[in-house]
């Protein structure tokens, strides 16, 4: 029996990850994360009586969208370079088809990936691109 000895100091050991993304139009990202790819409305956070940001959820998935303040200009370009994975243990079809049926546009369809499991993309309103997949044969 071979045991591998932990190096010290320890590794650093994640256990989940957030996303904050800055959007152009923080109304219209918030409508798109919600009616199309259905995470729900956590919180909201405001200034002096303005929505900035607002934070949303789906299962343990956190993602905060904050509005863009203009400072590095308004049409920079967002989510280049840059991808999202989701991954669920619900039917990657299913979730396709219902994104589709709500008005989404699937950057690929879903497909069967080398791990086991089916993944489709999709990018949102400001080009930031999202992957959701299932976990497939090892979990």
């Amino acid at each position: 029996m071979s045991f591998e000895r932990r190096s010290l100091p320890e590794s650093f050991r994640g256990r989940s990850l957030s996303a904050s993304l800055t959007v152009k139009d923080l109304h219209a990202s918030l409508a798109w994360y919600r009616n199309v790819l259905g995470f729900t409305l956590d919180q909201k956070h405001e200034r002096e009586g303005v929505l900035r940001a607002v934070s949303l959820k789906a299962g343990s998935v956190r993602i905060l969208l904050g509005q863009d303040d203009g400072a590095k200009g308004l049409d920079r370009a967002k989510g280049e370079g840059f991808s999202l994975m989701i991954t669920t243990a619900q039917d990657i079809d299913e979730i396709a088809r219902r994104i589709e049926e709500r008005g989404g546009i699937l950057d690929t369809q879903p497909t069967a990936t080398p791990w086991g499991g089916r993944l489709f993309r999709i990018v949102d309103p400001d080009g930031f691109k999202l992957a959701i997949a299932s976990a497939g044969a090892g979990g």
